[in-house]
């Protein structure tokens, strides 16, 4: 009797178990079932339509194509007319100075490109069109544009460079027996000394050498050399007679630093040499050399301008290289 009351009061107990334990596996199935659901939820969220990728359309696709092929030969033809345009008409009537005008327009034309293609193109093509469109049409006209006019600008359809110094430059000193270069021999600076080893003055003709060259040929530059020194200016003409006569003793001059003569014309015939009369028994100082060189170029004229300081000094070579 006592057992059976002790189990009879146990039985709530039992009871509350029983139904914590099938509480339990119902959390548990419903979790399971919830899990799979989200799984296949998962699955229809990996499809294309539900991710929103249209379908491949072929026929799409092909018009795609095709107006993108028609945009890059319309950019092609716009990039050549403006090239074309600023080349033979705003080069001709644009001064050298303002040149990057030049660029500057034709390059802003890319904001025309849209309303290039909407005006042009047919409307089963410019529904196609978009900000990738236009990036790319912006790419194409920039480098098409700086490409053809890198072209029309040199030889053989234009010239806008002006001949260049071609190696460096020097003075001689000739005093009718003995042609002599300086110690330095020559120099492409912008500074030559000339040590005259005591003597207040460079004795005999100096002349000036130089050479050069040019993408077409130098031979119509015209050269004109202004000398300076304390305030009194002169202007001194090419004498290409000099440089002919005497071609052998430039090639063997000598120097107080016995170094074999420089090439001033390494380039050969492609290059033109020039020899400008200084003067006589230049006077110790500074000389200010001013190099002006012009040539008749297509579509402008071409100028450049060198600017040179002859040294002329009574110290020797050796102890002034001492001293530095």
């Amino acid at each position: 009797m006592e057992f059976d009351r002790i189990l009879h009061s146990l039985s709530p107990i039992r009871r509350v178990m029983v139904d914590l334990s099938t509480a339990m596996t119902a959390a548990q199935g419903e979790r399971r079932q919830r899990t799979q659901g989200g799984d296949k939820e998962k699955k229809v969220r990996r499809t294309g339509r539900n991710l929103g990728i249209e379908a491949f359309d072929p026929v799409k696709h092909v018009q795609k194509e095709r107006a993108d092929t028609a945009s890059m030969w319309l950019v092609l033809a716009f990039s050549l007319t403006i090239t074309l345009l600023m080349r033979y008409v705003l080069m001709d009537s644009t001064d050298p100075e303002n040149s990057k005008i030049l660029y500057i327009l034709p390059l802003t034309c890319i904001f025309l490109i849209p309303t290039l293609h909407r005006t042009v193109m047919p409307e089963r093509f410019v529904e196609h069109y978009g900000g990738g469109t236009w990036f790319k049409a912006a790419f194409l006209h920039t480098f098409t544009f700086l490409a053809l006019s890198f072209l029309l600008v040199n030889p053989p359809f234009g010239d806008i460079a002006a001949p260049e110094l071609a190696s460096k430059w020097t003075v001689v000193a000739d005093d009718g027996e003995e042609l002599t270069y300086p110690h330095g021999m020559a120099t492409s600076g912008a500074t030559l000394t000339w040590y005259t080893e005591g003597s207040p003055i460079l004795e005999g003709e100096a002349w000036l050498l130089f050479g050069l060259m040019d993408n077409v040929n130098s031979d119509g530059a015209v050269v004109e050399v202004t000398r300076e020194y304390q305030a009194n200016e002169t202007i001194r003409e090419d004498n290409i007679s000099y440089w002919n006569n005497n071609a052998e003793r430039i090639a063997n001059g000598t120097s107080t630093s016995n170094k074999s003569a420089p090439n001033l014309t390494p380039h050969g015939d492609l290059d033109q040499p020039f020899s400008v009369f200084l003067g006589t028994d230049l006077e110790e100082g500074t000389h200010k050399i001013v190099v002006k060189i012009t040539e008749e170029g297509d579509p402008w004229q071409n100028v450049q301008r060198y600017t040179w300081n002859l040294v002329i000094s009574s110290e020797s070579a050796v102890q002034d290289s001492k001293s530095e």
